[in-house]
């Protein structure tokens, strides 16, 4: 009755308030269900893992003992000497960690005494007294010593690696550092460090995979880098080439931290100096730089760029700059080179240039025109910019030029001894007439 009382209007209202509460409940009953299966599945997951877990322990600690069963079968057959093993990974003493050696280049590092390092600076350092190694670290000083890590953002690890590339490709890496002094012995204070790095490392990469025959040769013989290069430089672009594969590794490239436009420009101006060593671009360049050198402008970057060409040139053909006890050596080896290849145009029947014929040249009459012709007219031009060269470089090759006169001297008078030694043995044999021991 009382129900019946109740206006329709609230019966509706607590109608609908019964089925909101009654529908609170079912939902909280279905999330309370989703919790229950979200928590179960959680918890079947991890029961899992630390199942699969607890058998990889299993896997590990067996790997461990086979491990060491392993070492101590190596042990017994090697007599102890695990540790000469040459593999990539070395044990450890207590038999259960493996301890990858460091990827960084095994040369040894030298520590350089001041009076080597002010050595370094000078065309009279004797490159004959050091090994291969030794010259790496004095070369990785050069970088270090001169900025050029700090300029270009070097990973030193980096530096290591390249230089061991470089070497790889270098018939006698000595020959790298006969050629970097003379740019090194240019007032810096002149260049920017960014030219100095590009002209190091230019002088560094001149001559990788130099196959010991000139343009001259490969072009006549029609060999592959001739073909290659059309003619035009193929020892200089094949340099090139090799400098910039061995920078296209990413464990090689020094040049890794800069941008890339100026990563392009520095590409331009190596590519520039290495082919600027060409010796038939020698006048070209040469006359070039002295159209400039009486008004030159370290501002001007064309006229920077010529300097840089004739220093890479002055480093490139420096030998003579050198002490007699330094330079003579080279000299020989080179002799030897010329002969090699004009051996071999004579067997395949090409021309043979006169200053590489054993048959007519000697050391005097071979380094007296190039010294003469070629080194002191360049060596003076740069004299004109960098005055305080003419003692430690144009003197030593004037020098050097009146050493080998006077062994042509020597070497004529002997000749003309030769000549009058054996006219006398002919007459004496025609005239039967006792030979005499001198000429009268």
């Amino acid at each position: 009755t009382a129900i019946m009382m109740v206006d329709p209007e609230g019966k509706e209202d607590m109608f609908q308030n019964v089925l909101s509460q009654v529908a609170e409940q079912f939902s909280r009953a279905f999330r309370i269900n989703e919790l229950k299966t979200e928590v179960t599945n959680r918890l079947a997951m991890l029961e899992k893992r630390v199942e699969l877990e607890g058998l990889k322990v299993v896997e590990i600690e067996k790997c461990k003992n086979d491990l060491k069963k392993l070492r101590d079968e190596m042990t017994s057959r090697g007599g102890g000497r695990v540790g000469n093993c040459p593999c990539k990974y070395n044990f450890s003493d207590d038999g259960k960690k493996l301890n990858p050696r460091r990827d960084v280049p095994s040369y040894p590092k030298y520590t350089l005494s001041q009076e080597t390092i002010e050595a370094l600076k000078k065309p009279t350092f004797d490159v004959w007294h050091w090994e291969h190694n030794e010259m790496l670290s004095c070369l990785e000083y050069m970088y270090h010593d001169l900025g050029l890590v700090k300029e270009f953002n070097m990973n030193p690890i980096t530096l290591k690696r390249w230089l061991v590339k470089v070497q790889l490709y270098k018939s006698n890496y000595l020959n790298i550092y006969r050629r970097l002094t003379c740019a090194v012995c240019v007032p810096q204070e002149k260049m920017t460090l960014t030219d100095m790095g590009i002209l190091m490392t230019a002088a560094v990469c001149h001559d990788l995979d130099h196959p010991g025959y000139n343009n001259t040769y490969q072009i006549n013989a029609r060999t592959e880098l001739a073909v290659r290069y059309n003619d035009i430089s193929p020892l200089e672009n094949h340099h090139c080439a090799v400098a910039f594969q061995i920078l296209s590794l990413p464990e090689c490239n020094i040049f890794a931290n800069v941008e890339l436009e100026a990563y392009k420009q520095i590409r331009q101006a190596i590519i520039t100096l290495i082919l600027a060593t060409d010796m038939a671009r020698h006048g070209e360049i040469l006359d070039s730089f002295k159209h400039k050198v009486d008004s030159f402008d370290f501002t001007n970057e064309e006229h920077v760029t010529c300097l840089k060409m004739v220093l890479i040139k002055c480093c490139d053909i420096s030998n003579e700059v050198r002490p007699t006890e330094v330079a003579e050596p080279w000299v020989d080896c080179l002799l030897e080179e010329y002969f090699m290849q004009s051996d071999r145009e004579k067997t395949e029947g090409l021309p043979v240039a006169p200053f590489m014929d054993r048959d007519k040249v000697t050391k005097p009459t071979a380094q007296i025109g190039f010294i003469k012709f070629v080194l002191i007219p360049m060596f003076e031009t740069v004299m004109k910019l960098f005055p305080q060269i003419e003692e430690i470089m144009v003197q030593p090759l004037r020098d050097s030029r009146d050493h080998y006169e006077e062994l042509k001297q020597i070497d004529d008078a002997m000749t003309e001894v030769g000549h009058l030694f054996s006219l006398n043995i002919t007459l004496s044999l025609v005239n039967q007439i006792p030979i005499p021991i001198f000429p009268s």
